[in-house]
């Protein structure tokens, strides 16, 4: 990243294995950085270490978080269907909510001194998912199933759950909106947007940047064409799908 910023993500501790799919640590250099986050699914639990945590709710539409000069933010993603098991509210009442974690959680202050306080961003992030593993309950087993259906490579259509799960499309959304944030067929939306970038950093990492095949990843990642594509990248990201192309994962 410019200005001597780095952003560099890891894989979760095998506690948070199945409530996460990465998290992450960013120090940011001489120069301030509004990093822009994406949607991807799921939520985010992140803290600029010096200040409280925060939970970044589930994303329709990009966002921006102003990280100031020497900055160190850790991160955890959380997976699609977890928030509203570790808030312990419905996830639909963060939707595009960037929340202090004081507001969801008693007696916040200690976690907020013990990241401040920790010698390395390592440490401050080993801290960081050991209290988002201890807090977290367990994910509604039925949104679970549906997540894992609407997953890019399993190609499920959010038509068809009802029948596979045997429950009413408005009882469907219903826990969906609660333990997710969104409803099926936003989630889809999501969730086919970021198979399309996870063929975009495959295709970065294997060819260095070379320029890419948009057209037929449209297709393969379950889109019309390009032009739809190139609608749902900017509705999610602010941007059309080429300028895309350099970065991935949850953040831009």
């Amino acid at each position: 990243m410019s200005g001597g910023s780095t952003y560099v993500e890891r894989v979760p501790t095998s506690r948070l294995t199945a409530l996460a799919s990465s998290v992450w640590i960013q120090e940011v250099g001489e120069r301030p950085l509004a990093q822009r986050h994406v949607p991807h699914g799921g939520a985010s639990v992140l803290c600029l270490l010096g200040e409280e945590p925060r939970v970044l709710g589930p994303l329709t539409r990009a966002t921006f978080q102003d990280i100031p000069v020497g900055g160190t933010v850790v991160g955890v993603r959380l997976r699609p269907g977890v928030l509203g098991g570790l808030v312990r509210r419905p996830a639909d009442e963060l939707v595009d909510q960037d929340v202090a974690g004081t507001d969801l959680w008693r007696d916040l202050h200690r976690l907020t001194d013990r990241l401040g306080e920790a010698p390395t961003p390592q440490v401050a992030l080993a801290r960081l998912q050991s209290f988002v593993a201890r807090t977290a309950g367990e994910p509604d087993p039925l949104v679970d199933e549906a997540v894992r259906t609407l997953m890019p490579w399993r190609g499920g259509r959010p038509a068809a759950l009802p029948a596979l799960l045997s429950i009413s499309e408005r009882q469907l959304r219903r826990r969906c909106r609660a333990a997710a944030g969104v409803g099926p067929k936003e989630l889809h939306r999501i969730l086919r947007f970021q198979g399309f970038v996870a063929r975009l950093q495959a295709s970065v990492e294997r060819h260095h940047g070379a320029d890419a095949d948009l057209a037929g990843w449209a297709v393969e990642s379950g889109y019309h064409d390009q032009a739809h594509l190139t609608r749902e990248c900017r509705r999610l990201t602010g941007v059309p799908g080429a300028p895309l192309r350099p970065v991935a994962g949850g953040h831009r």
